[in-house]
């Protein structure tokens, strides 16, 4: 018996290193981290906050430099797709998940309920030595989770990231291993998933300038595009319907 006391000891001893020793082997994930940013990300950030809490805001779109870009390239098709639709931009450049969920906590979802909420992050946690694919996973998982908690009367229309880079790369290898998995946070019911990235490619599977100059920020008619992939879906999650059809009638 006087050996069980030095066993109990020895025992507390091990169990209480697992847990450091867990978590060398596996540190946190940054992705699904909240962090801000400063500068001119803070003061984006605040006026966002200020338009919110305007209320009148139907439709939410969320994400990076992409998103962002509604505002420049994508000016005249927001104007004519978004506009009357109470839509607010939610987007800033050099996003990644991480300062996604610090925003959605801190005031760009404050005192409003929109009908439904467009989101395409993660672009910018696929570099080369940013995140793994199943941490941008975690991260996207993670802002659905913060918009279905916050706001769980929106539909969410979750959008694939798309496609970068000229030619055929790695980075897309990646990207395309995250909208495989995130696809099944489709319920069919609060959360829809539509891949819309192969609309920007060639039959080759290039990307044309005349889409993405850069061959990641989108041009005018990239933006078009996108507007008409998510159009019928919006209607839907929109309830629009109804008012489609009548409209249609009477002509």
């Amino acid at each position: 018996m006087r050996f069980v006391p030095a066993l109990s000891f020895s025992l507390a001893v091990i169990l209480s290193s697992v847990p450091a020793r867990a978590q060398e082997e596996n540190p946190p994930n940054p992705a699904v981290i909240p962090v801000p940013k400063e500068g001119r990300w803070m003061d984006r950030h605040e006026a966002m906050n200020a338009r919110v809490k305007q209320g009148n805001v139907d439709l939410l779109f969320i994400g990076d430099s992409i998103t962002q870009g509604w505002e420049r390239a994508g000016s005249a098709v927001w104007e004519r797709h978004y506009a009357r639709r109470n839509a607010v931009n939610l987007g800033i450049s050099g996003d990644r998940t991480e300062h996604v969920l610090w925003r959605l906590a801190n005031g760009n979802l404050d005192g409003i309920s929109p009908k439904a909420a467009v989101i395409m992050i993660g672009t910018n946690n696929s570099g080369r030595n940013r995140n793994s694919a199943s941490q941008i996973v975690e991260g996207i998982t993670a802002i659905v989770h913060e918009l279905r908690t916050r706001l769980p009367e929106t539909k969410l229309l979750l959008l694939d990231i798309f496609p970068r880079g000229e030619q055929f790369n790695d980075q897309r290898g990646k990207i395309l291993q995250v909208n495989q998995t995130v696809r099944r946070l489709d319920d069919a019911e609060h959360v829809h998933y539509l891949a819309i990235g192969h609309r920007f490619l060639q039959a080759d599977g290039s990307i044309s300038p005349e889409i993405m100059p850069d061959f990641l920020h989108l041009t005018e008619a990239g933006y078009e595009i996108w507007a008409d992939a998510i159009e019928a879906k919006l209607v839907e999650l929109l309830g629009e319907r109804g008012r489609f059809f009548a409209t249609f009638r009477r002509f």
